[in-house]
């Protein structure tokens, strides 16, 4: 299985999911488009995983390569190339779905929960997962659902928390924010402490619900291929 993953920023890499894709035997191709890397031709791989990043989505002029990736994901999409977004990548195949992505009344930065809707719940890529879940979040902005998507998850703070367009997912949270991620993200900074605190507590219950949610798009991707 050829699968590309989308990087914005070194520090937001894929965390358990890069370990899955390891075990899975796929052939990975990083592209870090902060570095200049080209986007393949969408129609030459199996399956997409879109990265966070701190840049908005609506930034192109300081961060160009941001029009790419929306040009490569409304290819994807014609395709029916499998898609994972998070965070920034969520909001990204929002956007490139012809959506609006726009400030969040409030900043999340931190462990919260997330909760399935029935569409959610009858989706294949949260098939086995419990309806409310877990989750660390960092974000300032919200995603709006195009037309012709699906709403999955909600939240408290920030109500649209997932999404499916064709088959392009999107999840605003950090399903695949393991211990040493979380600890690259806040080393130094008055957040150290209490997420990786919490993250003993939740880290174990988090993960399996990871390995399931990426397992499943793994499966949904060799289905098209």
């Amino acid at each position: 299985m050829r699968v590309v993953v989308i990087m914005h920023v070194e520090s937001e890499g894929p965390g358990l999911f890069g370990a899955q894709l390891v075990e899975a035997g796929a052939d990975v191709r990083t592209v870090r488009l902060h570095r200049g890397d080209p986007l393949p031709d969408a129609g030459g791989i199996d399956a997409a995983i879109s990265l966070g990043g701190p840049m908005n989505v609506y930034e192109e002029e300081r961060h160009p390569f941001l029009r790419d990736e929306t040009r490569f994901l409304q290819d994807a999409a014609a395709r029916g190339l499998p898609v994972l977004g998070i965070c920034l990548g969520a909001q990204m195949i929002a956007k490139a779905a012809g959506a609006r992505v726009t400030k969040n009344p409030v900043e999340e930065l931190g462990w919260s929960a997330v909760t399935l809707t029935s569409a959610g719940r009858a989706d294949p890529l949260f098939g086995g997962l419990p309806e409310v879940i877990p989750v660390f979040q960092w974000h300032g902005d919200t995603f709006g659902v195009p037309a012709g998507g699906t709403l999955l998850a909600t939240g408290t703070d920030c109500v649209n928390q997932a999404l499916r367009h064709r088959n392009s997912w999107g999840l605003q949270f950090h399903l695949e924010a393991d211990q040493p991620l979380l600890a690259s993200w806040f080393a130094g900074t008055p957040h150290e402490r209490p997420v990786l605190q919490r993250h003993e507590t939740l880290g174990p219950e988090v993960s399996r619900h990871a390995r399931t949610l990426f397992t499943n798009f793994l499966d949904l991707a060799r289905a098209v291929r």
